[in-house]
């Protein structure tokens, strides 16, 4: 296992697409998990933020990509500077401004979210190694 940063490869610098309509991909990652019956995930970043990059190049690793696609229905959403998309957290409950970036959101396929109170986990993912970023998304795998 990578166990180091300096062991992940930045692919991608810029992951979040911001001109995607993010209530429809949202709303396509819903529909895939009602159809699959797993957990959807959902990661509120910015392309100017360290951490979601990180977080998003270690979402991209093989290892992570066949873990995710096995447990997870996933989607990203660009939030800007915490000024876009805020619609999307405020279908949770987190109706204020969010405290760090990246926000991850699991959602049952009903939209019940399961990691509520830990949404903001990862705001410092820069700090962690990619295995305790792998086990931390872990947990919300079904």
């Amino acid at each position: 296992p990578i166990t180091d940063l300096k062991d992940l490869p930045i692919v991608e610098k810029a992951p979040y697409d911001e001109s995607a309509n993010a209530d429809a991909v949202v709303a396509a990652a819903f529909e895939r998990a009602k159809k699959s019956h797993k957990l959807v995930m959902l990661d509120l970043g910015g392309n100017w933020c360290p951490d979601c990059i990180v977080l998003a190049n270690v979402m991209r690793l093989p290892a992570m990509q066949k873990f995710m696609a096995d447990h997870n229905e996933f989607a990203s959403v660009d939030a800007g500077r915490f000024d876009k998309n805020l619609q999307v957290p405020a279908k949770f409950g987190y109706t204020t401004r969010l405290k760090g970036v990246p926000t991850v959101l699991v959602a049952t396929p009903d939209g019940k979210l399961v990691n509520d109170g830990h949404v903001f986990a990862l705001s410092d993912a820069r700090h962690m190694t990619p295995q305790s970023l792998a086990e931390y998304l872990s947990q919300w795998a079904k």
